[in-house]
Order: C-alpha cells, then structure tokens, then sequence
C-alpha cells in the first residue's frame, strides 16, 4: 500500500495493494491500522455513494461546521476528483491539488477536513464512494464556484452538468469571512 503526500501535503494519494489472478482481484478499500500507519487518522461516521453521467461536476463543497474530512474512490467509471485548501491562513490557500481516479486504477484521495472537495465524472457514468469523518449537516455547508478564476483548477471539461446549488456557487475571495481557519495560524 502506497501512501502519498500531493502538492498539498495533508491531501494524500493511497493505492492499495491489488491482488489480482485469473478470477478477477481482492483489495482492501480501508484497514485502520494500515491507514494509520500511512499517515490517515482518521475515525468514519458514514460510507456514501453516489451515481452520475458524464460531464456532471458536483462541488466544490465543504462543511465548516462538523467539518468533514473524505476517504473517496471511484468504484465504477472515472472522476477526476479536486480538493482545495480553503482554510484562511493556511500557507496552501487557494491551492488545488487533482487527481485522476478509476475503477481500473484503484486510487484513493484522501481529503481533510478544512478542504473543498468537487468531483467531475469523465466516463459515461461513475460510481463514487464517500467515507466521511462527519455527517452531514446541510446547515453549515458551502459551495464555492467551481470555476473560480483565482482557484484556476484545470477541469478536463468546459460546460458541466450542474445542480443549482453548484450554478449559483460564489467565488472564494466572496466567503472568505465563511471559511475556516488554518489551524497552524492560531
């Protein structure tokens, strides 16, 4: 299992071990002390998955309160999956960091909690599994334009598919006031 620190260091790439034969492949998707050992502590609340087409982009979200922090896969398809550094003070802010995940490549990203997460599906349809660190709490939510200019994330389209949350999504620079703050900064 390969545990990797990104251009964010807290953001953390994971490939598991795959075992894989004539019959098809076994893999572990989450091992505790495996994870611990690679640098993610982190205790789960809830596993949840979603389905979308291709072009769809969901993000990019983030709770302030109850922040979550997200162990994501791609079980089906592919997503090319972001997280941004939204934590006021934190010497990364604004920063983004992606990655490419598949049913094919197994790869996991590790998103903290204090980070935007959006994901973009690339095939024609991707099933993506969440593990959160926190439920849900719609209350404290935000949305962050998805295109925001500042941020300057390289999507692989230009006209997603978005929910009307997502449409109407301010820029970073316009919540800045909303977001959390880098713990190191305090």
């Amino acid at each position: 299992m390969k545990f990797t620190p990104l251009g964010i260091p807290e953001v953390l790439l994971i490939e598991p071990d795959v075992h894989r034969d004539d019959r098809g492949f076994f893999l572990e998707t989450y091992h505790r002390i495996k994870y611990e050992q690679g640098g993610l502590e982190a205790e789960f609340a809830h596993d949840t998955p979603s389905r979308s087409q291709l072009g769809t982009l969901r993000g990019l979200h983030a709770q302030v309160e109850n922040a979550q922090g997200k162990l994501v896969r791609a079980v089906q398809g592919e997503v090319f999956d972001v997280a941004v550094d939204i934590r006021r003070g934190s010497p990364h802010f604004g920063r983004w960091v992606g990655e490419r995940l598949s049913a094919q490549n197994f790869k996991q990203l590790w998103i903290p909690p204090g980070f935007a997460h959006g994901v973009c599906v690339t095939t024609e349809t991707a099933e993506f599994e969440y593990k959160c660190t926190d439920f849900y709490h719609p209350e404290s939510e935000i949305a962050i334009a998805w295109d925001d200019p500042k941020i300057g994330i390289e999507w692989p389209i230009t006209s997603p598919q978005l929910s009307a949350k997502d449409a109407s999504a301010r820029s970073l620079e316009a919540m800045n006031a909303e977001l959390p703050i880098y713990e190191g900064s305090r």
